[in-house]
């Protein structure tokens, strides 16, 4: 009996995803449950399972290819077996190519080659668009990144040195085209969540009445709090204390002093929430994630620092659920992770405010008639004008910059 492998439900608001890989190829023997093909789409990586015992007997749609929620990918033959005898597994063994002088020069010997396992989503992208076998790409850490696929692209495709031509270019008389790898161009497409965020980064501005406000927050108070606590910190809760605890706790003790900020609008009409679901922006590989604090007001530092990190490193695994990135009800984007003094942040529709963290920085500053020198970051929240007031804007602001500066307060505003 024959069961079809279609595109499951893909989560809120999803409907379209694009065929990743295929885990196993026609012919091969599948168990239940097990992985048989991965669907990349605007939010997750998604492994689609077999649901019965059989054999893949084909694929109706490859990878690259978009599909939607119910669409055919493949068929299994339940029951169906198709045993690989010792003769055959021995021809396929002894058919391997053997590596050659142009793909063995591309990278170091001493280069750990990584299993297809062992490579990330965009790296595979890459790969297979440049028709570049991933198992030979060598990686510089545990997994084979993009850049390690580009690196062994261009080792590969490298030309031979030419012989100077001094004479054409004497006798020309116009420039000569040099070679020069400088001027190489590359065309990747971009995948589907790459897609997804240019279309929705545009959307944003295009349909919301954004506007951005400053402030600046000297950080001295929880920079001192954070170095008398972070030992015994650690040692009960096995987490270090970061910056992002302080502002989570800041940003819903402004947002309960302005509820308009932590609301969406439906038509003609404004959504206040009154929960707390925080938003907290991670850059992975692939692209710009948000999963989602459920509840944030109802966190400790401690369960938030947790909650941040373990999605930090799903994000780099590419292991983040849907679940994890629904909803939210407000954003807090930190650009000071890369060196950004101040930014622009931009909407996360249905939401009508972000909040964006920047770098600390050393600065002159006027304290009671002296200048002396703080560590200061600069903050700035985009909103929606056509629902937040300016005033409420930077009431906003204000608010989180007396909560950062006598952090004390956290404990009851928070």
């Amino acid at each position: 009996m024959a069961f079809e492998i279609v595109v499951p439900e893909l989560g809120e608001s999803i409907v379209e995803a694009t065929v990743a890989r295929w885990l196993k190829n026609e012919g091969d023997s599948v168990k239940a449950g097990e992985a048989v093909v991965v669907l990349e789409t605007e939010k997750v990586d998604l492994e689609v399972g077999a649901e019965k015992d059989g054999v893949l007997s084909k694929v109706t749609r490859q990878a690259g290819e978009d599909v939607k929620i119910g669409e055919v990918l493949g068929v299994i033959e339940e029951g169906a077996s198709r045993p690989e005898s010792a003769s055959a597994k021995e021809s396929t063994s002894s058919a391997k190519p053997a590596p050659t002088a142009e793909n063995s020069g591309a990278a170091s010997k001493e280069s750990k080659i990584a299993p297809q396992s062992g490579a990330t989503p965009v790296a595979r992208r890459v790969a297979e668009d440049a028709q570049v076998d991933i198992h030979e790409v060598p990686a510089e850490g545990t997994r084979v990144k993009k850049q390690d696929v580009q690196r062994f692209i261009q080792l590969r495709n490298e030309p031979a040195p030419r012989p100077p031509a001094a004479s054409v270019e004497a006798s020309a008389p116009y420039p000569v085209t040099s070679g020069d790898q400088s001027r190489r161009e590359e065309r990747i497409k971009m995948s589907r969540r790459r897609r997804t965020i240019a279309v929705r980064l545009v959307e944003a501005q295009q349909t919301a009445a954004m506007l951005t406000t400053f402030n600046e927050i000297d950080m001295s108070a929880v920079m001192a709090i954070r170095e008398k606590r972070k030992e015994s910190f650690r040692d009960k809760y096995g987490i270090g204390l970061g910056y992002s605890s302080f502002f989570v706790k800041a940003a819903i003790g402004a947002l309960k002093a302005n509820p308009r900020l932590n609301a969406e609008i439906q038509g003609d009409d404004m959504v206040l929430k009154h929960y707390y679901d925080i938003g907290v922006a991670i850059g992975a590989e692939e692209g710009l994630v948000v999963p989602v604090l459920r509840d944030a007001d109802r966190l400790s530092f401690a369960q938030i620092e947790t909650a941040i990190k373990r999605f930090a490193q799903d994000a780099q695994k590419g292991t983040l659920s849907l679940e994890a990135l629904r909803g939210g009800t407000f954003t807090i984007t930190n650009g000071g992770v890369f060196g950004s003094l101040m930014s622009t942040p931009i909407l996360n529709p249905p939401q009508v405010a972000i909040l964006g963290l920047h770098k600390i920085q050393q600065r002159p500053v006027a304290v009671d008639g002296q200048v002396v020198i703080r560590p200061m970051m600069y903050v700035a929240l985009s909103y929606d004008h056509r629902i937040v007031d300016g005033r409420e804007a930077v009431t906003f602001l204000v608010r989180v910059k007396e909560l950062i500066e006598d952090p004390e307060t956290l404990l009851v505003e928070g």
